[in-house]
């Protein structure tokens, strides 16, 4: 039986190009999104590629449905090895005129939402050869002078502290799992990924690229992260 990775938060750009790196390695693909319309193409795409996929549509921003979904994966696909965690969230643009709980809300996705994943999962990892649980990452989370102010300019501010409390989150989780050989590693993207609907022409990262950074991490297993620019 072939490995098996979880896509969480599919859609153009960086996880169609992980599904498609890690499927060309055999693996077969489980999509998740909210779009049952998205991820129906996406699972022909890769058809097409020789790459077995399903579609399992869900919110993950409902933390409580999270299990079942995974449940239904596994029914249909065997269980996981892999789980790429690229869904992200928005809100609190302005921290200082945010209503609070708009800003209790950042966190529900990246933070308790990709928890509730990885416990669903956790049962899979624990018994496959080479698990991991790699973690897309948005470069504003990073601590920088420059990054903060553009936070700010942006109205990205909730965004950007998000992205800071995923980091952390990846790198507590790395050194927790490591004594089990589950692997965790992040890629954090400093720029504008090419062919999605933030490309105004002026992208600079290939999805491709990205891609084979996160499978470079999987397969060396040595550092916690990288970024991208």
């Amino acid at each position: 039986m072939s490995k098996t990775l979880l896509v969480a938060g599919f859609g153009p750009g960086i996880s169609t190009a992980v599904a498609e790196r890690f499927g060309k390695e055999g693996f077969s693909v489980a999509l998740v999104a909210r779009s049952a319309e998205r991820l129906q193409a996406g699972v022909q795409a890769l058809e097409t590629k020789g790459i077995q996929a399903a579609a399992f549509p869900g919110d993950l921003s409902n933390a409580a449905t999270i299990a079942p979904l995974i449940e239904s994966v596994r029914r249909k696909l065997g269980p996981l090895s892999v789980v790429h965690w690229n869904a992200y969230g928005g809100g609190g643009g302005d921290l200082l005129t945010a209503d609070l709980a708009e800003v209790r809300a950042l966190f529900e996705l990246p933070i308790v939402s990709l928890l509730a994943t990885l416990q669903a999962a956790l049962p899979d990892l624990r018994q496959q050869k080479d698990a991991a649980l790699l973690v897309t990452n948005g470069g504003l989370g990073m601590f920088d002078d420059q990054l903060d102010a553009l936070a700010v300019q942006w109205g990205a501010m909730g965004l950007a502290i998000a992205n800071s409390a995923k980091h952390k989150l990846v790198r507590v989780l790395a050194q927790k799992l490591r004594p089990e050989g589950i692997y965790v590693g992040e890629v954090m993207v400093l720029g504008l990924v090419k062919g999605t609907p933030w490309d105004q022409g002026n992208a600079t990262v290939e999805a491709s690229s990205v891609a084979d950074r996160f499978w470079s991490l999987y397969r060396g297993r040595a550092h916690v992260g990288v970024t991208v620019t």
